[in-house]
C-alpha cells in the first residue's frame, strides 16, 4: 500500500491533531504536512514530546500549541483528529482518573468543536474496547469482554465511553464521525519507557537487559507499523462511506509474544537472555484484528512486514539510545 502522504490533495484543509506530539500524532502531522494540509499540533506533553514534532516547528504550515483536552479549546478547523490520551498501560494507569477525563471529557470538548465549525472528527479508539476478547479474530459487530472496574479499565471503558459520544452525536446532531480502532502500533517515535512490547525488548535488547515477557510468552499480538495505521486513519477521513462505522486498523498477522522476542534478540543482535514474569491483570490473551471492513470500504491493507518493521524501529531505538550516552 502507498503512503497517504504521495497521494495527491485537492483541497487544503486546516486539520487539528490532539495528542499531536504523541506516537502516531506525530507521525500524522507529517504526513498531512507532506499532502500541502495546514496543522495544528495540539498535546499537554502527558506523554507526548516536543522531540517528536521539533522538526516540523519551522514549517510555516505547523502550529504547535500546549493544550489539554479536558477544557473547552476554540479554533477555527475544518477537521479534527481526536488522538489525545496516554496508551500504554504504564502510563493511563499512574492516573487512572485522568485517563477517564481525558478520554470522555476530551471526546466532548472535541465533539462540541466539530459540532461548532461542522468539522470531520476522527476519534482514535483502541482494540482494548474488546477487552479480553472471547471471539477471534475480532470484528467491528462483537460487543467485546471487558472488566468495568479492573486497573485497565480506566482505559478500556474510557474509551466505549467516548465511542459512545460519537455515535450519539452522530444520531442527535447528525456529525459527520469517523472511528477507527486502532490495534497494536509500533515503529520510530515511540516512548522508550512506555511500557509496550515492542518497545519494551527493543531497548532491553539494545542494553543487553534480559528481555521480560509477561506470561509463559504463548500469548499472541499483531503489530502494525505506524506508517500502515497512519496511512489507513487518513484515508478513513477521507471516506464519506465511513461516516457512522467503526472500522479496526490493524495488522491481521498474528504472533506470539515469546516469538516476538526472539526475533527482537536476533535483529538487534543482543546477547539478552528472555526471562518470564507473571501476567498482569485482565492482560487479553489474544489480539487480532479482523480488517475486512476497512479492506472493502477503505482499500487499505498494511503492507510493512513485521521483520522489515522490526529492523527500522531497532535503528531508531539504537540512534536515540546512542544520542542519550554520548
Amino acid at each position: 500500500m502507498n503512503s497517504s502522504a504521495e497521494r495527491p490533495v485537492t483541497t487544503q484543509k486546516r486539520i487539528l491533531v490532539t495528542g499531536g506530539a504523541g506516537f502516531i500524532g506525530s507521525h500524522l502531522c507529517e504526513d498531512l504536512l507532506a499532502q500541502g494540509h495546514e496543522v495544528l499540533c495540539v498535546d499537554n506533553f502527558y506523554t507526548g514530546r516536543r522531540a517528536t514534532v521539533a522538526h516540523l516547528v519551522d514549517n510555516p504550515m505547523f502550529e504547535l500549541m500546549r493544550f489539554d483536552v479536558t477544557f473547552p479549546l476554540y479554533v477555527e478547523v475544518d477537521e479534527i483528529y481526536n488522538l489525545a490520551c496516554p496508551a500504554s498501560p504504564i502510563h493511563y494507569q499512574l492516573d487512572p482518573v485522568q485517563t477517564t477525563k481525558t478520554c470522555v471529557h476530551g471526546a466532548i470538548n472535541m465533539l462540541g468543536l466539530a459540532k461548532r465549525t461542522k468539522s470531520t472528527i476522527l476519534q482514535a479508539s483502541t482494540s482494548e474496547i474488546y477487552g479480553d476478547p472471547e471471539v477471534h479474530p475480532q470484528h467491528e459487530d462483537y460487543w467485546g469482554n471487558v472488566n468495568p472496574i479492573g486497573s485497565r479499565s480506566c482505559y478500556d471503558e474510557a474509551k466505549r465511553c467516548a465511542e459512545t459520544l460519537f455515535f450519539d452525536y452522530f444520531r442527535q446532531n447528525s456529525l459527520e464521525i469517523r472511528v477507527a480502532r486502532i490495534f497494536n502500533t509500533y515503529g520510530p517515535h515511540m516512548h522508550p519507557n512506555d511500557g509496550r512490547v515492542v518497545s519494551n525488548f527493543i531497548v532491553q535488547a539494545l542494553r543487553n537487559e534480559p528481555v521480560t515477557v509477561y506470561g509463559d510468552g504463548t500469548q499472541t499480538r499483531s503489530f502494525c507499523f505506524v506508517s500502515d495505521l497512519v496511512g489507513g486513519l487518513i484515508d478513513l477521513m477521507n471516506c464519506p462511506e465511513g461516516n457512522g462505522l467503526p472500522v479496526n486498523l490493524g495488522n491481521p498477522s498474528e504472533i506470539e509474544v515469546g516469538a516476538l522476542a526472539e526475533s527482537v534478540v536476533a535483529l538487534a543482535g543482543s546477547s539478552s537472555k528472555i526471562v518470564y514474569k507473571q501476567l498482569p491483570e485482565d492482560d487479553p490473551r489474544k489480539r487480532c484484528p479482523d480488517v475486512s471492513r476497512a479492506e472493502s470500504l477503505l482499500g487499505w491493507t498494511p503492507g510493512v512486514e513485521l521483520e522489515q518493521g522490526l529492523k527500522e524501529t531497532i535503528a531508531y531505538f539504537d540512534a536515540s539510545l546512542s544520542r542519550e550516552t554520548a
